[in-house]
């Protein structure tokens, strides 16, 4: 629940943002008991967060804790970190596409929904009495102090090259390679995370001499998704088709391509080459589906060689 103030001479017109009531009273009001009795939860709360030119990271931190609170948002308060999991990746995720876009007002705001994640699932810890944003931040600044030992270690550290694998290994209690590979996120998404523990294992010796073995393996792992079409088994499919997929991000890798990059670089190419097909179609006053494969393909054709 947000609520809006506009001022004006003789009163003030708050809006409560969710059901969009709104009600004026006189400026010389007292703002809290005219608020309760209008139904505007928390209003003595609330009017701690009177409007500013600028607000800071600490108000951020107990602007969320406010909204968590009894006095807050009814939807906030029940929230757990499963619930808002999702949230959290798509926020990420839209903070990654405005990085792409160059777009810096869109960066702030990206960055910004990300951070009220980070803070909001604090929050969930720290009214279970786990931990709190100031536990956070002095984790990750020893994390950070612990993996530059060549920035802030003895003069021996400082004079030995970064190992920043190593670092990481060791922090972990990893003491094998396999370990570190299983310590790659599984929430990370697929092709990365086949990136990663293929990375892991080419440091460790595991690895195709050259580009050309990487691209053989292509059409076994296909002849093998073929061999599990023609037995019907599915569950076959799925990992045969995986091993595929697996395979052709290692050729990525030796191409130096990010395997996501190029995927998503792809999806961008079929649509506005489908946007082509479907404009043609209903120039001649038809849908795709009133088109026989023959003719999409051809018009596909011609809108990917218009393309060149």
């Amino acid at each position: 629940m947000i609520i809006r103030f506009k001022p004006s001479a003789e009163c003030i017109t708050a809006v409560r943002a969710g059901n969009l009531s709104w009600f004026k009273t006189p400026k010389k009001a007292d703002f809290s008991k005219v608020f309760l009795k209008k139904g505007c939860f928390g209003m003595k709360n609330m009017l701690r967060f009177e409007g500013r030119d600028f607000y800071t990271l600490a108000d951020f931190v107990r602007l969320i804790s406010f909204l968590r609170s009894e006095d807050g948002c009814p939807w906030d308060r029940v929230q757990t970190h499963e619930s808002i999991r999702r949230n959290f990746l798509e926020e990420v995720y839209e903070a990654c596409e405005a990085m792409d876009e160059g777009d810096l007002p869109h960066m702030r705001e990206e960055l910004g929904d990300v951070l009220m994640q980070v803070l909001f699932h604090t929050d969930i810890e720290r009214e279970a009495g786990h931990f709190d944003i100031d536990d956070v931040a002095d984790a990750a600044c020893k994390k950070l102090i612990d993996r530059h030992p060549h920035v802030f270690g003895t003069p021996e550290q400082r004079a030995m090259p970064q190992d920043w694998e190593a670092e990481k290994r060791r922090e972990r209690g990893q003491s094998t390679t396999a370990e570190a590979m299983d310590g790659v996120s599984r929430a990370l998404p697929a092709l990365w995370r086949s990136d990663k523990v293929q990375r892991k294992a080419a440091a460790a010796g595991y690895e195709w001499p050259n580009t050309q073995m990487a691209f053989e393996k292509l059409p076994e792992e296909l002849g093998e998704v073929r061999e599990a079409i023609a037995l019907g088994d599915a569950d076959r499919m799925e990992d045969e088709l995986g091993d595929l997929l697996f395979a052709t991000v290692k050729l990525a890798r030796f191409l130096n391509i990010d395997p996501e990059k190029a995927l998503h670089r792809s999806c961008d190419k079929f649509i506005r080459r489908f946007a082509g097909v479907e404009q043609a179609a209903l120039s001649d006053g038809k849908e795709i589906r009133d088109m026989t494969l023959e003719e999409i393909l051809t018009v596909y054709k011609a809108v990917k060689t218009q393309e060149k």
